[in-house]
């Protein structure tokens, strides 16, 4: 005769009861954990940012880690005014990304034009991807700690994840092949350069920025094929923006959001609880992930 599942409760898990850990109600999350570990790691699939989501946010001294573009950037063969020109335009619209006080509506405005500018900068040079996996090398440490034992866990469950990226999706697969994470059933979902003429010419559309996620993920047929009767999502961002990128699954979906909140903590805390089902602030781990799949296997 099989046994019940054990009832999940919150204050029996330490992993979400440290300081760095915010949730806001925590019994609509006790009741979202015990329905993921109902449905197990069939019904189960994660939704994941790379940007500072998968990567850290920061090193152990402090100082950030790098994005998908800027990992393409340290690439030597890349012409000085693409490097330049791509500097400038991040020193210019990553604090608006970031700042609390911007409505969101004038931030997508932004984003549109950061990705437009990049777009029209990436055009009219020969580039070999082959730089780009002896760059990413580098830059797989990068990854939260304990990565390499979540995804290892995803393997060996079989859960499918899509990797939603707004950076650069050659960079973004690069840095998972380096970390040895990647397989078949990661999906990457980002923006990808197109060539003419043996030349980059700019991004293979649509492209995605950091507040339009949820508008392509559905076009993605065979990684639909892979998800369709999978209705619990762990989906993880560091973004606001990130909290959508479920959005076009049905409705009775069983969604827990993990948002990483690293920035303007004190300005965005309460935005974040708003959005998020749990808030790990300064976290640089997977340990939270890790724990809620430990619920789910067991």
């Amino acid at each position: 005769m099989k046994m019940s599942p054990k009832t999940i409760r919150l204050k029996e898990l330490p992993f979400l009861n440290e300081q760095t850990c915010k949730i806001k109600n925590p019994e609509k999350l006790e009741i979202q954990l015990n329905e993921l570990v109902s449905g197990g790691p069939a019904k189960l699939q994660i939704v994941s940012d790379f940007d500072h989501t998968i990567t850290k946010q920061r090193t152990s001294n402090g100082t950030a880690c790098a994005t998908s573009f800027e990992i393409f950037s340290s690439c030597k063969s890349l012409p000085s005014n693409y490097t330049s020109e791509s500097k400038k335009l991040f020193n210019k619209y990553h604090p608006i990304e970031i700042d609390p006080s911007i409505p969101l509506k004038e931030k997508v405005n932004h984003m549109i034009e950061w990705w437009s500018k990049t777009n029209d900068i990436l055009v009219g040079f020969a580039f070999d991807g082959k730089e780009l996996d002896d760059v990413a090398i580098k830059y797989k440490d990068c990854l939260r700690d304990r990565s390499d034992e979540f995804f290892e866990i995803l393997d060996k469950l079989d859960v499918p994840v899509l990797v939603f990226s707004a950076g650069l999706g050659h960079s973004v697969e690069s840095v998972l092949k380096q970390a040895n994470v990647y397989n078949d059933r990661v999906k990457v979902i980002s923006n990808f350069l197109q060539t003419k003429d043996g030349l980059v010419n700019g991004f293979k559309h649509p492209i995605i920025h950091t507040f339009n996620k949820n508008e392509t993920v559905l076009v993605e047929s065979d990684y639909s094929s892979l998800v369709h009767d999978r209705d619990n999502i762990i989906l993880m961002g560091d973004s606001l923006g990130d909290a959508d990128m479920a959005n076009g699954v049905p409705s009775s979906s069983n969604i827990v959001k993990i948002g990483f909140l690293f920035h303007h903590v004190n300005e965005n805390l309460e935005k974040y609880m708003d959005t998020f089902d749990i808030v790990l602030i300064d976290d640089q781990t997977m340990n939270v992930p890790i724990g809620l799949l430990n619920l789910i296997k067991n």
